[in-house]
Parts: C-alpha cells; structure tokens; sequence
C-alpha cells in the first residue's frame, strides 16, 4: 500500500472558528474573555492581514448616528432589499452597531471628530475613520486572549458530522503537506463570500483586480452545502458600482464630495432609476446600453482641498485609484470618475445571501453556526454588523455548551486528499483552465456582465448542465504540491456554490432587483414572491424551498 503524502493531525478545542475576518476575530475576542472555553481559528491565510479588511477602510458604513436608532437602520435595510430580509436578525445586528464600534475604538481605532468631541459623519448612517490598521488590531484583540489559538494558513474543506450534528472540521496546511482533524463542541463559519464565480471586468494578468477579496471563493457555503445546511437567498447576487479599470469604491466620492451620477450628456440620471444599491447600477446599466454613456460621478469642480481628501481616503483602502490619479496627473477635480458594474459576487455582508439562521446565529445543524458574509438574511451588515454577529454567534455558543459535548471522529469520513497528487500533473486540463471555463459559463448563461446582468431559463438550464460538466472534469484534476491542492479547492468549492446561485435565480420568478436578479422571462415584481427562496443540497440535487416573510 503507498505511503500517504499527507500526515494527519488530530486536535481538540471546544470551539472552532473557521475563518479569522471581521466577525471570527471578534467572536474569539468575545469567547476568550471568558477564559474557561478553549478555541481554535483555522485561518487560510494570516489573520493579521486576513479577509475583507485585509488593506483597511476609511468609513463604518453601519452606524446609528446622532438623532437615529436601530430602528431607522432595520428600515433601511429592508427598504434596500424590497422587504426580503430578517427583521429579527437586522434587529439584534443594529442594537449592537455603537457598542461594537466603542468596542474597535478601545482597540486603538482612530475614528474621527469634530472641534465637539462626535464622530464625524459621512451620510445617515456611516463614520469616517482612519482604518489602515483594523484589521491588526482585531486580529491583536483576538491574539491576545490566552486561551485563543490561531492556525495560520489551514484551508478548511469540509464539516465533520455525526448524527446531524456538526462535531468538527477536517482541513489542510496550503504550505506542508498536514491535514488537520479538530474535533469542537461547536463550529462557527466566519469565512468569506464567493467572488470568482463569474468572469470579472478585467482579463489575464488583471483579473483578480475585483471589488471582493479573490481568495474569498465561497469555502464557507460550500462546507455547508456538501453537509446539507440550509441556505437562503442566494439569487440576491451583488454587484457594486465601482470606478472603471481600478474598482475602487464609488461611495467615498458619491457620500464624500455629494458627485452625482451623470451620463454623456451630462444629465444626471439617478432619480429616473431610484436610490436602492441595486437601482443605482441599474441605472448605469441602461444608461450605457442605450447609447447614453460612458456615465460618471461628477467631480470636476470639486476643488483641490477636496481633491487632496479623496487621495488620502482612498490611499486607506483603494490606493490603486489615487496611484491612477497621479500618474496620469489627472486628479477627480479636473476630470470626472468613470463608473462601472462589476461581476456578481454571493454575499451576505452586502446582500441577505448565506446560511439560514435563527436570532442566535445557530444554522440549520446543530453545533454549527454562521455569522458575518456567509450569514443570510440581514444585508449591509458591513463592517461592524459582522463584529455584531461575531459577538452573537459567540455568546449562543457560550449558552450552548452545556448541551455540547465531544464526540468520537470516524476517520472513514476523511477528506482524501492524497487522491489528488500526481508526479506529472500536468492533465488535458489544470484548475486555472477549469476556473476560467466556469466563469465564462457564468457569465455568458447565468447572468454576468456580458449579458447586462440578465438571464432566462433556457440559459440558467445551460449553465446548471455545463457547470455539472466542468465537475465530472474537475474530478480528474491532479497537482503536485500544497499550493496546487488550494487552488484546486478552491476550485471545487466555486463548483458547489454556482449550482446553488443557478437553481435560486430559476426559482424567483420575477425581477425584484433590477441588476442583481434580472430575469428576463419576468421582468416585473410579483408579489407572489415576497417570500424567502431557500435551498438544501440533497443526494446530489438542489432542493428549492419557500419560507414565509419574517
């Protein structure tokens, strides 16, 4: 018998956080205050400078400013998703939004304030900030809880069960050839989204130039999918309106300087669409495909002051769109910011897409929970709305507990991870060569940016059979190293989400958000279908589920 390449380790924890962003550091945080709870972070990079924060922010765009409550942010929230969204997850997030912020403060944030000591504002609902460094710092809060242990550089794959129950994880390091059993009481996925399903706005060399982190390939719904969890909304894709070529955020202009969308006319054209996140790249949508574009914001004019402040704001989070600036010496007062749509991404920090779960975070597996961007059901979580569920899941945790106890691994369950390599692995096809095939699937028959955002049934039916294809292919992949065995999960992990994507996208059978769900076949609303679509991958086949507004 051939010796394994791969050498198992088995480890212990009552807690597991897969993933170590935004809201895993801040659950470890919150769980290892307590000090009598072991935990674990498997983190597939580095948590110092892991996840979306990983190069800063210059805003927290979930806030409840001066003169507002929770309740205004639940109201629009639901408002920005057309009333498909959990008033009770949105609820408990925004209750938490200035406890959490304080919270980052005392880590050392620098938030800005005015000559009276308050936050300094950037529109209803966000604060301005000097967000470089956030994520050292929750990664340090997290660190420097003693009985917090982080895996750097461990890609989780796939949930460990018994009897329904979610008792663990199984994982590999992407840089020696280890895989890692962790046998938990309780598992908390805190990964990110999916981006990577579809082909982006730039090719070759440029293509991870996204909005979404890259390596954020949908790890998280995929462990969930395989385990028969049940998810909820993914046909409420994500698309953001981003500056052309650099896809650098437009809000920080849009809110910052008040620049206005215009066309090539130079009318401004928002208000004929409406001001939802969807409608506003709508908006450009049309505009461009009835000949009126390119569109922009319009910052000509906008002075040099403001100028210098749009530089320095986008040097904390989107340096590549001051770097254009200068280079071409042609800064936003002297020339407007031409805008565009990205690809579809699935996530539930911006849309409602993710886990089903209830007011406590809990999934639909007992010992398994989910916060952060693959949490369904409460959008424009942000920032600090993934810290509020961090904070959530945990205490759930902490209460459940007592009722969790550790169970005995059966190893027969182990991924086979050794059934990828090869000496040659140089195959008919590689894993890049399958990645691009499948975005270009995506992208042509599920709706991409090739096709303005729409799709039909007859194409969603092309997509769902080319992408069961590209699987049976994918099970001959082969690779030679560490790094290669990533690739490829990451991979697969895109290959189980993008048939979930298709079947909810067929299954809502109207357009209620123009963009993000353009069904051609029903271009209108239906009321009918104020309901949540959700789904459980079962035997293999998708099973599509309707569940009552709550």
């Amino acid at each position: 018998m051939e010796e394994s390449k791969i050498k198992w380790q088995t480890l212990d924890t009552d807690v597991l956080i897969v993933g170590g962003g935004t809201a895993g550091c801040f659950a470890a945080y919150t769980l290892g205050k307590t000090g009598d709870v072991s935990v674990v972070i498997a983190e597939k990079a580095n948590i110092k400078r892991s996840g979306c924060l990983a190069a800063g922010v210059n805003a927290l765009n979930a806030y409840i400013t001066k003169g507002h409550d929770p309740e205004f942010y639940v109201n629009y929230c639901l408002k920005d998703a057309d009333g498909i969204a959990r008033r009770d997850l949105l609820t408990t997030m925004s209750e938490r939004l200035n406890h959490v912020t304080k919270e980052l403060e005392d880590f050392g944030l620098v938030i800005l304030k005015d000559e009276n000591g308050e936050y300094v504002t950037r529109g209803p609902r966000n604060i301005k900030i000097n967000g470089e460094n956030i994520k050292p710092l929750l990664a340090d809060a997290a660190l420097a809880q003693p009985n917090v242990n982080v895996i750097n550089h461990v890609n989780i794959t796939d949930l460990m069960r018994k009897d329904g129950q979610v008792i663990g994880a199984y994982g590999f390091s992407v840089n020696e050839p280890i895989a890692y059993a962790i046998r938990a009481k309780a598992v908390f996925v805190a990964t990110g989204g999916a981006a990577g399903l579809y082909r982006p706005n730039n090719p070759g060399f440029s293509r991870h130039k996204m909005w979404y982190p890259p390596f954020n390939t949908g790890a998280g719904y995929a462990m969930g999918i395989r385990a028969g969890a049940e998810m909820t909304t993914f046909e409420m894709r994500f698309i953001a309106l981003r500056c052309k070529d650099t896809i650098a955020p437009t809000g920080t202009i849009a809110q910052g300087v008040g620049a206005p969308q215009v066309n090539a006319k130079g009318e401004k054209y928002e208000a004929k669409y409406g001001h939802t996140t969807s409608e506003r790249l709508y908006g450009t949508v049309v505009e461009n495909r009835e000949g009126r574009g390119p569109c922009t914001l319009k910052t000509t004019g906008i002075g040099e002051a403001a100028e210098e402040d749009l530089y320095k704001a986008y040097l904390n989070m989107a340096p590549s769109q001051t770097l254009r600036w200068l280079e071409s010496g042609r800064g936003p007062d002297g020339e407007d910011v031409e805008v565009e749509g990205t690809e579809p991404y699935i996530v539930g920090g911006h849309t409602a897409s993710g886990y089903w779960v209830d007011a406590g975070r809990r999934t639909t597996l007992k010992g398994l929970y989910a916060g952060g961007d693959v949490a369904g059901g409460a959008p424009q979580k942000y920032v600090t709305g993934a810290l509020a569920e961090g904070e959530i899941a945990a205490e759930s945790i902490l209460d459940d507990l007592k009722d969790l106890d550790l169970h005995a691994e059966d190893a027969a369950q182990r991924p086979d991870y050794d059934h990828w390599f090869a000496d040659d692995d140089s195959g008919l096809m590689n894993t890049e060569q399958l990645e691009e095939a499948m975005q270009k699937i995506m992208d042509e028959y599920a709706g991409g940016i090739t096709q303005g955002y729409q799709y039909n049934a007859a194409r969603l039916e092309i997509a769902k059979n080319k992408i069961a294809e590209l699987s049976e292919l994918a099970k001959d992949l082969k690779v030679s190293d560490m790094d290669g065995l990533l690739r490829l999960y990451e991979l697969l992990d895109r290959l189980t989400v993008c048939p979930v994507v298709i079947a909810h996208l067929g299954a809502r059978k109207e357009t209620r958000w123009h963009s993000f769900a353009e069904n051609a076949d029903y271009p209108e609303k239906d009321e009918a279908y104020a309901c949540y679509i959700n789904s459980i991958e079962k035997d293999g086949e998708i099973q599509i589920i309707k569940r009552a507004l709550r």
